[in-house]
């Protein structure tokens, strides 16, 4: 039974690389998911720019108020003790601590400035106007809101919101408190923002810090900052046309890539493919190379499966063309033997001899010679599939060889000379095998010495094997290695001695060839080295 792959679904090469395509094609629209990451890093940054802002604004607050210190200006709520530094040169840095992510941070809109109390006293409103031109001309670069209050949070510099209170926000309320806080608030836009902002949470969010102000550790105002966090969409947005373009260079790139794939795997394999197909219908032609090779080990699988796959056919009409040989070479001795037969059975079953005894003795005589025609054909049939069989690190010298051949042809002439004592890659009986056919179809020719000369080369071991015996007629010359063809069948033979030559030789590596010889025949045998 064939061995088939179990049938289920399973995915082309095509759909594969397809897949894989699409996949890196998409990569730079599912990296915008990513950029969510970002949101509070950018946060984060905004934070830190606003400390700095605020903390240098806060200096210049608090030197104002010092020096109004002498003429009774009033102070707020006392620090906390935890608040306080130990040496007034210790680093107390505020780091960064808004986290959008966990949500806990995100607070509703800011509430609206509420009337004060009561009016901030004239020193605080002189110090927020000497320091309003310095707010301004740092919110002209950085971008962010300043609202500068007085110890109890009214706003003393702060365009329109200036003269109310902000002491009801929380951050703010904290800030009065003498401790640093930040919050991040829902903001309406000014104007709707473009589509791709939809992807970013950090676009619909505003940071409030409130730094306070302290003066001989008592709390002398507020300074409170905001601003929109930056984001990288806005940048998208405004480069729009460069990243569509961007776009479609990776749409062409994957376009250009799946050619390329196409071109090199999905081609030659279907066109391999397809080849099998028309191989296992009987199509010759299915045998050239391949129009597309794609990459080098395509090509040399491509190459190896045509190979074997000819090797294959030629064994199957090899096959054939032998078995039809075969039956013709049988059936003439066992048509003669079964007519003998017949003839003495009814010779013995007759009343009356009708043979003589001469010509039972001649009929008797043929069963005999065609019986031993058969089993030297079935000799060599033997040696034919033993000379078929792949060599098994396999090994002799052919001075060994050559003392055997002497032995199985002791009468004869043989002499053999040169580099007897290399080594060759083929087993001594099959070794013997190809010389004592050799030497026996020129004993059969009437040859009267066999002459062996070897020679070694680089990876073989050349052996030229002569005789004087009849030449070989031109028109024999290329059918001297086919099956059963013979000149002497009278004689018993079998024509299949060179055959089995040529296929012991071939299948351990080597080669037989008939050189041109003005005397005699001369054969050239490449034996495999060790």
């Amino acid at each position: 039974m064939t061995s088939r792959a179990r049938e289920k679904w399973r995915p082309s090469l095509g759909l594969v690389i397809f897949a894989m395509l699409a996949s890196v094609a998409m990569l730079p629209l599912v990296g915008l998911f990513f950029f969510r990451l970002y949101d509070n890093q950018l946060i984060h940054q905004t934070q830190a720019e606003l400390i700095a802002q605020s903390r240098v604004l806060a200096a210049v607050y608090a030197r104002e108020v010092e020096a109004q210190l002498t003429a009774g200006i009033t102070l707020g709520a006392e620090i906390p003790p935890e608040a306080r530094p130990d040496r007034d040169d210790q680093l107390t840095p505020i780091r960064p601590a808004l986290d959008l992510a966990a949500g806990r941070d995100l607070l509703r809109r800011r509430p609206n400035a509420l009337p004060a109390n009561a009016p901030a006293s004239p020193a605080y409103v002189e110090i927020g106007t000497r320091l309003t031109p310095i707010m301004l001309e740092t919110q002209k670069v950085t971008l962010a809101g300043f609202r500068i209050l007085d110890p109890r949070g009214v706003v003393i510099a702060g365009r329109d919101e200036v003269g109310q209170s902000l002491a009801h926000i929380e951050e703010v309320a904290t800030a009065l408190r003498g401790l640093y806080r930040a919050a991040l608030r829902i903001r309406k836009p000014d104007k709707p923002p473009p589509p791709i902002y939809s992807i970013s949470r950090g676009v619909g969010v505003h940071v409030f810090s409130a730094m306070p102000v302290i003066v001989n550790n008592r709390v002398a105002g507020v300074v409170y900052t905001s601003r929109t966090p930056s984001n990288i969409f806005d940048h998208f947005y405004q480069e729009r046309r460069k990243f569509i373009l961007a776009g479609l260079t990776v749409v062409l790139a994957t376009i250009v890539i799946g050619l390329i794939f196409s071109r090199t795997i999905t081609r030659p394999m279907r066109e391999l493919v397809d080849r099998a197909k028309r191989i296992g219908r009987g199509d010759r032609d299915a045998f050239q190379p391949l129009a597309h090779y794609g990459t080098r080990e395509f090509a040399q699988l491509s190459d190896s499966f045509l190979d074997m796959a000819e090797q294959l056919s030629r064994r199957s009409e090899y096959i054939a063309t032998f078995s039809s040989h075969l039956t013709h070479e049988l059936k003439s001795p066992l048509t003669s033997i079964k007519g003998a037969a017949e003839l003495l059975l009814d010779s013995l079953q007759s009343k009356s001899d009708t043979l003589t005894r001469m010509e039972q003795k001649n009929f008797i005589s043929n069963i005999l010679g065609d019986t031993g025609r058969l089993e030297a054909m079935t000799q060599r049939l033997r040696e034919l599939a033993r000379a078929e069989t792949a060599p098994q690190n396999e090994q002799t010298e052919l001075s060994a060889v050559v003392g055997g051949l002497k032995s199985r042809f002791p009468t004869r002439a043989i002499e053999a000379t040169g580099d007897l004592e290399r080594s060759i890659g083929m087993s001594s009986e099959k070794a013997l095998i190809v010389l004592s056919h050799l030497t026996d179809n020129a004993i059969r020719h009437n040859a009267k010495s066999v002459r062996l000369e070897a020679a070694a080369e680089e990876g073989s071991v050349r052996m030229t094997v002569s005789n004087d015996g009849d030449p070989i007629s031109e028109a024999n010359r290329e059918k001297i290695f086919d099956a059963f063809f013979t000149t002497r069948r009278d004689t018993g033979g079998t024509g299949m001695g060179l055959s089995i030559v040529q296929a012991i030789m071939t299948s351990h590596g080597g080669s037989i060839r008939l050189l041109p010889s003005n005397h005699g025949v001369t054969f050239e045998l490449q034996f495999p080295a060790v």
